[in-house]
């Protein structure tokens, strides 16, 4: 799932179909607008993020209704933020060890 989600999130249109999402519901159409790209090539992004469950569909009558489901963006903060907690200590033990080098050197 978290490939999924950093594939999705690889990309600026996706990125911005979020950023979107994020201010409230929004049918397909509209998160098309601004978009200088085709309907369909708005609603394969819109696939991706559904495929990594960033966003959840649901139909009223002939209209597409989308909504963020922002869980998937808190295990990839949750996967970065271990890691850069991780390379932060490693980086300090380098530091560490570069600074015994030069007392004895």
């Amino acid at each position: 799932m978290l490939d999924d989600t950093m594939t999705a999130l690889a990309d600026p249109t996706r990125r911005a179909i979020l950023a979107r999402l994020a201010t409230g519901e929004a049918r397909v159409s509209e998160l098309a607008e601004p978009f200088p790209i085709s309907l369909n090539s708005v609603s394969k992004h819109i696939r991706m993020l559904e495929r990594a469950g960033l966003v959840k569909r649901r139909v009223q009558g002939r209209e597409h209704i989308l909504a963020l489901d922002p869980r998937p963006l808190d295990e990839a903060a949750r996967w970065i933020e271990d890691h850069r907690k991780l390379w932060a200590w490693r980086l300090a033990e380098l530091e560490k060890a570069l600074m015994e080098d030069r007392k004895d050197g």
